[in-house]
């Protein structure tokens, strides 16, 4: 079953960055992760977030956790 729901988490990083005018690159600069890391997290592979991460996208963002990850539907 936890595989089955960690598919229904979307993240909306493309969105939230297209909103704020932001590249990939830029937030990866603020953050301090990977850009490779990021991709990962934007394209919904990601496996994990750790809370360290998800608050430094948040604040460089300026959003909440809700607005960055998502349950999608499931049908």
């Amino acid at each position: 079953m936890p595989a089955e729901s960690e598919e229904r988490i979307h993240c909306r990083l493309d969105e939230l960055l297209e909103a704020r005018g932001m590249t990939l690159t830029e937030l990866s600069r603020r953050v301090g992760v990977s850009l490779v890391n990021l991709s990962i997290l934007k394209n919904d592979r990601a496996r994990a977030i750790r809370f360290s991460t998800l608050a430094a996208v948040c604040d460089a963002l300026d959003c909440q956790v809700g607005e960055l990850l998502v349950v999608a539907d499931p049908g």
